[in-house]
């Protein structure tokens, strides 16, 4: 009997093994690293294109997480980190572009005409917005410090003609200084924001009364960006401060890089960004460098100084298969960085960006970089794989946006003005 339960035992664990062995091969496969899945198939023997979901290994570890949390995040319900319908990426329509063929051939993609409607107005310039990873919710930041909390199906409704459509779900005032950046949680109804009050408030927008946060991070410098890590665990912050801050959500303690490069370090982050796994992530500094972050050790692996000459970098994003970063500066250029060399593999120039804290998109097929034309006052983009300007629009706002976000699963963005501060939502011309 006791042999038959060991044997039982053996093969439910192996089991197990499998199960898990084949979500890592998806969940590896989904995120683009295709050589890396290769190996882990070969090595368990899984099958490479095994019948997975794509994002269920991130669900299991989200809900352990909550679990061993006792099903809280200070305050917050199990029941808000783990929604059903919250947190389900739409599968990217394409796969990333291999910027690696720099010498590319062949006539340029055409990017369909959009049409832009305004949704709202803050009381003053209107400084960042974001997408929710599912694309379901966006949020903008003012300079009037409130957060303005939009449902996306709510917007097409009333584009449509609805005319009982209210898009706009949620208002927040919780900060005493402009709204600088804005992340949201990647399993929870739970948006993050910072700002020039050196604050990083969280906000549970699963509560129709709440106006204030439930949770505050106090830091000791104006908190320019902020970048949820996948798991929902950390928070990255960029301040004034050079070195970036890296927070645990639930103890509230802050890390500082392992390692700094002390040499040529002058001012504050602009943007901080996570890739898509967690296991890098990187900073757009006012001293003209672009700095590459260990995920795990919070070492600073790879710095690119200068990289838009004497300008500062007012972004930087990672393409979802993490191998390179899409960077824009007060030089007017946007360019394109492998991580695992340094060097730039493209260059989009022809958009004049010289006094906002503008930034560089790309769209959620990543054929597209898209960016704001300070001069003309105009929606700019190039093909990614050509590096050829194939369209620009009026931006519609009155004087020049200050930010441009993009959906990261359909082909929908937002702008945010400044001298109308209002909020425009782009889509598709039919």
């Amino acid at each position: 009997m006791e042999n038959s339960g060991s044997l039982e035992q053996a093969l439910q664990e192996g089991n197990i093994l499998r199960q898990l062995n084949a979500l890592i091969v998806a969940h590896l496969r989904h995120h683009n690293l295709s050589q890396v899945a290769s190996d882990v198939a070969s090595a368990t023997m899984t099958p490479l294109n095994v019948e997975a979901s794509p994002t269920r290994l991130l669900e299991l570890v989200a809900k352990g997480l909550a679990a061993e949390n006792n099903g809280s995040l200070r305050g917050v319900s199990s029941s808000v980190l783990l929604p059903t319908s919250y947190g389900s990426v739409t599968n990217p329509r394409t796969a990333s572009i291999d910027f690696s063929a720099t010498h590319v051939k062949g006539s340029s993609k055409t990017l369909p005409k959009h049409e832009s409607k305004q949704l709202s107005e803050h009381k003053s310039v209107v400084r960042c917005a974001r997408f929710s990873s599912d694309g379901m919710f966006f949020a903008t930041g003012g300079a009037d410090t409130s957060i303005k909390l939009f449902e996306v199906p709510k917007v097409k409704q009333m584009l449509s003609g609805d005319t009982q459509a209210r898009p706009l779900i949620r208002s927040f005032y919780d900060h005493a200084e402009p709204i600088n950046d804005l992340d949201f949680h990647p399993r929870s109804t739970i948006l993050v924001s910072s700002a020039k009050d050196n604050c990083i408030k969280f906000f549970d927008f699963s509560k129709t009364t709440a106006k204030r946060a439930f949770k505050v991070f106090q830091d000791t410098h104006n908190v320019r960006s902020v970048s949820f890590h996948p798991s929902g665990e950390f928070l990255l912050a960029g301040t004034d401060h050079a070195v970036p801050h890296l927070y645990d959500v639930n103890t509230y303690q802050c890390f500082l890089p392992s390692s700094f490069p002390d040499n040529g370090v002058n001012g504050g982050i602009n943007q901080v960004r996570y890739s898509s796994t967690g296991s890098v992530y990187v900073t757009a500094s006012k001293d003209g460098a672009i700095r590459l972050f260990d995920g795990v050790s919070a070492k600073c692996v790879r710095s690119i100084s200068s990289a838009h000459g004497k300008a500062e970098v007012t972004s930087a994003v990672f393409t979802r298969d993490q191998r390179f970063v899409l960077s824009s500066g007060k030089d007017s250029t946007v360019k394109v960085w492998e991580i695992a060399s340094g060097r730039m593999v493209k260059e989009y120039i022809g958009a004049k960006r010289l006094k906002l804290r503008s930034q560089a998109i790309f769209n959620d097929t990543e054929e597209f970089v898209i960016s704001i034309d300070e001069g003309n006052n105009e929606v700019v983009t190039w093909d990614a794989r050509t590096a050829e300007k194939v369209a620009k629009w009026p931006s519609n706002h009155n004087g020049v946006p200050r930010w441009i976000e993009h959906s990261p699963v359909e082909p929908v963005f937002v702008t945010c003005g400044t001298t109308d501060r209002s909020v425009r939502f782009w889509k598709e011309s039919v």
